[in-house]
């Protein structure tokens, strides 16, 4: 199975509001860099798309190294609590529904694809490749910004 490392992050102007995300995908010697951004949207919506379309450019199953500053994506997945709300029909525990379910959903179902293990880096911080994810998050909403 190929190893591959994934960075991901995202970024909102305005939380809702113009929302960006960026992904490097890194594989052997090769590196692919991507971007998008989306009018109404919020930060967590941006964390968890940099990390659907980064699975979703594998074109098969890989072992995969997620690398994201979000602690609502990674600790999803560290602690379980995706398999618990995915168990409890989309529901937390204090009953109430979980935000962003079909990103969960979409981004759960890659996962059964890949062998994929998370990991949290600081943001904003010395790790050049979420500081990279970073500014192409927030390029592509400047970006989309000068386009509306």
């Amino acid at each position: 199975m190929k190893k591959v490392i994934l960075y991901t992050d995202g970024a909102c102007s305005g939380n809702p509001g113009v929302g960006g995300w960026g992904a490097v995908l890194m594989y052997k010697q090769h590196e692919k860099r991507f971007s998008a951004a989306e009018k109404e949207t919020t930060n967590n919506r941006m964390e968890l798309t940099a990390v659907i379309q980064g699975l979703k450019q594998l074109k098969e199953p890989c072992e995969v190294e997620v690398y994201s500053d979000s602690s609502y994506v990674v600790n999803a997945f560290l602690n379980g609590w995706i398999y618990g709300w995915e168990r409890n029909g989309w529901k937390k525990a204090d009953k109430s529904a979980v935000l962003n379910v079909e990103l969960w959903q979409e981004l759960l179902a890659l996962t059964k694809i890949h062998n994929v293990t998370f990991n949290w880096v600081k943001g904003h911080a010395d790790n050049e490749y979420n500081n990279i994810c970073d500014k192409l998050a927030t390029d592509a909403i400047k970006n989309f910004n000068g386009a509306l």
